[in-house]
């Protein structure tokens, strides 16, 4: 036994995942730290984002009383977040990738 003591299965399967990158050839890269605040702040902005979209949406909700039409901000309310999710995470990925100046 190792003198660290056993190991959880979270990190038996990251080091099996490790492995796997390995052999298939996949670099492991560290970001910078300017990456890394540009990730946090993307967060942070996608954070304010949804909070805007939901205080706009339950403020709509309020004012409408017919079941149609709260089934319609419920769908364009799930759109939203949808979207802006979809692209806080492609920004976040151009950010990984170095492609976030294009």
């Amino acid at each position: 036994m190792s003198e660290t003591g056993p190991k959880s299965a979270f990190e038996l399967a990251m080091e099996r995942l490790r492995r796997k990158d390995e052999d298939d050839g996949v670099a492991q890269q560290s970001l910078t730290d300017s990456q890394k605040a540009a990730i946090a702040e993307a967060r942070n902005v996608h954070e304010a984002r949804i909070a805007e979209l939901e205080v706009m949406h339950n403020s709509a909700l309020m004012r409408t009383v017919e079941p149609e039409a709260r089934q319609k901000l419920e769908a364009g309310y799930r759109h939203d977040r949808e979207r802006v999710t979809a692209e806080r995470d492609a920004k976040i990925e151009r950010i990984r990738t170095g492609e976030a100046d294009r």
